[in-house]
């Protein structure tokens, strides 16, 4: 059975391009970068080249990119550096809808005795510039967005946020996972601080990712060890899924054209269609202001989860907008933070493409998805009765 893969916000293929770049760096080339002799040298040498590839994707220079194990690495580095660095400051500005990697780790900091101020989201899961600004204060640590949501895709308007956190000298953070390699970042037209990246998302492997810190910006390592990444993060380099992590930057700055042409239009496709063909559904977040290759629909009166197990025997990979599997019976932090009704919460699909997905792909899932929603809705009382009501009025 062929596996569409449309779960690309919770992790991507390897491109081959990156695997072929990588596998002599695990057996012919495995020398030390660190070490003195040129066997090592050579390695040290693409280090530097994969830096200099990182650098362009996002128009900054090669010494503000510090290699990491991954977005939560990089969050946590740029937010604990930024109290670090201001002992006497004890808030922090975030929002209701980042990634556990801002959220978990600003909950732990709220028990040690931070301020922690989430800021709202409207409806359509965009920010309240308004409150953002009421919220910095003196006190404020550092302010930290993410610059698009990994469940709606909606995009922040990071650019302007930093200005206002500048304005009150508050450093600004913020949370790039998603948005990297899908719209134009050029670290050159902003003044953000400090900038997270996990590679896993762009097609690099798991485990790499990068913290960018822009030249000048004070900074204590989370990472404390040997003089790797200059005395920012200790710990000999993974070299080779920094060599990959190069590469796939090096891909994804050729591919940002077909992200927001090829991909958008499939996109655009998948959701017009399934909207059309199925009743009581609704698209969530931003229409205009989100990622080209993300939608998150909601279908009522059903489950995510038995939605996503019907799929899976097609092959379709998605993701729900719910926490049940991991627990909870509540639907995601991100749709309750928005308002999404509980109804539709609860059966919320996200659906996120990549550069390798194909027309006849989406196709597939056009022509599956209907079925199992009518399916699942066949066996709710509840959606029968609603149904019943529609037609009789």
């Amino acid at each position: 059975m062929k596996t569409v893969y449309l779960d690309n916000n919770a992790t991507t293929q390897v491109a081959p391009e990156v695997l072929e770049t990588m596998f002599p760096y695990f057996h012919d080339f495995y020398g030390n970068p660190s070490s003195m002799h040129s066997f090592g040298g050579q390695v040290a040498k693409k280090l530097r080249e994969a830096r200099e590839q990182a650098a362009a994707l996002i128009g900054a220079l090669p010494d503000e990119i510090i290699f990491t194990s991954c977005g939560t690495e990089s969050d946590n580095a740029a937010i604990r550096s930024a109290l670090a660095t201001h002992p006497e400051r004890r808030h922090i500005v975030t929002s209701r809808v980042e990634h556990p990697a801002v959220r978990s780790l600003c909950a732990n900091l709220a028990d040690q005795g931070y301020r922690i101020t989430e800021l709202p989201v409207d409806k359509s899961g965009l920010l309240d510039m308004e409150q953002l600004e009421r919220s910095l204060t003196p006190d404020t640590a550092v302010a930290s967005l993410m610059w698009a949501n990994n469940e709606t895709g909606v995009i922040f308007p990071v650019e302007k946020a930093v200005e206002l956190a500048h304005e009150r000298g508050v450093p600004f953070h913020t949370d790039a996972v998603q948005s990297t390699g899908k719209i134009p970042i050029d670290m050159k037209k902003n003044v953000i601080d400090m900038l997270s990246i996990s590679g896993h998302k762009l097609h690099a492997p798991k485990g790499i990712g990068i913290l960018y810190i822009r030249r000048g910006t004070r900074f204590t390592p989370f990472m404390i060890g040997g003089h790797q990444e200059k005395g920012r993060r200790g710990g000999t380099e993974n070299t080779p899924s920094i060599i990959g992590l190069g590469k796939a930057c090096e891909l994804a700055a050729r591919n940002m054209e077909t992200e927001n042409t090829r991909v958008k239009r499939l996109r655009d496709k998948l959701e017009t269609a399934l909207l059309e063909r199925i009743p009581q559904s609704r698209v969530n977040g931003d229409l205009l202001q989100r990622l080209p290759n993300t939608t998150n629909i909601s279908f009522e009166y059903v489950e995510g989860e038995a939605i996503l197990l019907l799929m899976n025997e097609y092959g379709i990979c998605a993701s729900s907008g719910s926490a049940c599997t991991s627990g909870s019976l509540q639907p995601s932090h991100v749709l309750r933070a928005m308002g999404v009704p509980f109804t539709m919460a609860h059966g919320s699909i996200r659906f996120s493409l990549s550069v390798y997905n194909t027309e006849e792909e989406i196709d597939f899932v056009i022509e599956k998805l209907p079925v199992i929603i009518e399916r699942l809705r066949g066996m709710s009382p509840f959606w029968t009765s609603v149904a019943q009501a529609c037609a009789s009025s």
